[in-house]
């Protein structure tokens, strides 16, 4: 018999699936020309493209691999946590060599057009202009929140990992298992947040336009143990104290302190001169002053955070539910992630996370009940039968962008399940139960190995699952009862094969659908 294969006989094997993914997504927006930038986040692909124009977003959306594209800043490409990280090198790598095969045309200096524009080409400049237009109106505020989510993002892996061996260590200690190993446990899974302010500072600089190493460096001086020995304002520091928003202001300082010493100081005494004022200056204003005062508003932080929700409960939980999908839509809910991070490196866990992420639950539900409610309507339930096992594991934008947000009130109907939820584990937060998460990014049954509390890992694990449920529920009964007017229902409500459109064309919910939207 033989064991002869096709790649053995000399055919070309089939590309490796992520390759074969972004083999499929290159063409489709344009091709390695158009491509200026590629990163990723959690859940997206973000690409700058040059002319808009040129990418197909129906073509895309019907990729197996794609869960949905959103607008904003960059062009942004749903594929899924685990997935995009798998896809992004794959894609540089298609694009480097596509640029390599195809070098780019030289830039154009103002000579004239040798030929009248095309209606195409005439399309291709009115996209640009409503771009730059676009990109005029980002508020500073929004821009600025983009610049944290930057630093942060990238540090969620480590958070992930690092969390999940805690949960897991933490496990062992408690059945006495391993006594030998629990402490390499520990080790691995605490010496990252020792270290975070170091990798805020590094990030930081490189995001506001300074040396990278120099903010690493600068922010280093706060988890020195020497500082132990200095004291400011009659008190002696403690490593670590500042924390991540120490680290995060001393390495914005030393980025503005870096940037004026280039301009300043003499070319050939540059290499020298700039970096050593750039942390003696950025590191005596650190010592001396941001430990001091990102340690009050560190403990501050996670004093109003405990007090919330020790006073607050349920009242707090429904709000912080209820609001953060609006939150999420408006790019706001990036303000959080030092918040979150800043709770974790203080006190093990984020006692917000597992409550923002009841509004996840509320999507689910809604989404549901959009399923049984539009029974005739083939392509609305084939979308949610594909994004609800994704929806299920916290990825929520296939079901945001694919249902709940293009009808409308099943969006609303979605932000009262999550509501409810959140209110659930906040009544237990006030009771005196805290339910934590020791990484951030994962929601959904995703974020059961990152769960921690004060009261056992059975308890915890317990309340979050009840406001998971209390938030599918409500989230259900609400849309199915409260989702629909009669006029949605006749609209929607119909037997169509359209491929992936969620709404019927032309409808003010297809409208509503096109805005762009941001969500990290």
């Amino acid at each position: 018999m033989s064991t002869e294969t096709p790649a053995s006989r000399g055919a070309t094997p089939e590309p490796p699936k992520n390759r074969a993914t972004a083999a499929a997504i290159l063409p489709l927006v344009g091709g390695a020309s158009n491509i200026t930038s590629v990163a990723h986040c959690m859940t997206r692909l973000r690409l700058g493209v040059r002319d808009r124009s040129l990418v197909q977003d129906e073509a895309l959306k019907a990729l197996p691999a794609v869960m949905g594209v959103v607008e904003d800043e960059t062009y942004q490409i749903v594929l899924g946590p685990g997935t995009v990280a798998r896809v992004t090198p794959e894609f540089e790598q298609l694009v480097e060599e596509g640029r390599a095969a195809a070098p780019e045309p030289a830039a154009d200096h103002g000579t004239a057009p040798e030929h009248a524009l095309t209606a195409d080409e005439l399309a291709a400049q009115g996209a640009a202009i409503k771009a730059a237009r676009k990109a005029k109106n980002q508020t500073p505020f929004k821009l600025f929140l983009r610049k944290i989510a930057n630093i942060f993002v990238p540090l969620i892996p480590a958070l992930i990992g690092c969390g999940i061996i805690a949960g897991l260590n933490g496990l062992l200690v408690n059945l006495g298992w391993l006594p030998s190993v629990t402490p390499a446990l520990a080790a691995i899974a605490s010496g990252f947040m020792a270290l975070i302010a170091v990798f805020v500072g590094f990030n930081t600089a490189k995001e506001f336009g300074g040396t990278p190493i120099l903010g690493g460096a600068v922010a280093a001086i706060i988890v020195y143990a020497g500082v132990a020995n200095i004291e400011v304002f009659g008190q002696k520091l403690s490593p670590g104290q500042g924390g991540v928003l120490g680290a995060l202001g001393a390495a914005v300082l030393a980025s503005y302190i870096e940037k004026w010493c280039r301009k300043w100081v003499p070319e050939s005494l540059d290499v020298l001169v700039t970096p050593t004022l750039t942390v003696l200056i950025s590191g005596l204003v650190t010592i001396f002053g941001l430990m001091f005062v990102a340690g009050e508003v560190s403990t501050a932080i996670g004093d109003f955070a405990n007090w919330l929700l020790a006073s607050g409960g349920a009242g707090a939980g429904f709000v912080l539910g209820g609001l953060f999908l609006p939150l999420v839509m408006l790019g706001l809910h990036q303000a959080l992630i030092p918040i979150h991070t800043t709770l974790i490196e203080q006190q093990g866990y984020t006692v917000l996370l597992p409550i923002l992420a009841m509004a996840g639950a509320g999507q689910v539900g809604a989404a549901i009940a959009v399923f049984f409610r539009l029974r005739r309507n083939v392509s609305i339930r084939r979308t949610i039968k594909s994004a609800l096992p994704a929806g299920f594991l916290g990825v929520g934008e296939p079901l945001i962008y694919g249902v709940s947000l293009p009808l409308g009130r099943p969006f609303i109907t979605a932000c009262v399940g999550g509501a409810f939820g959140g209110g659930f584990v906040g009544l237990f937060n006030m009771l005196g139960d805290s339910v934590g998460s020791t990484a951030i990014g994962p929601s959904g049954w995703a974020l059961f190995p990152l769960l921690d509390g004060n009261k056992g890992l059975g308890a915890t694990i317990a309340i979050y699952a009840g406001g998971l449920l209390v938030g599918y529920l409500v989230g259900f009964f609400a849309t199915y009862f409260f989702g629909f007017s009669k006029q949605m229902l006749t609209e929607f409500n119909v037997d169509t094969e359209a491929d992936s459109v969620p709404v019927a064309a032309g409808s003010p919910a297809q409208d509503r659908a096109k805005e762009p939207a941001t969500v990290s």
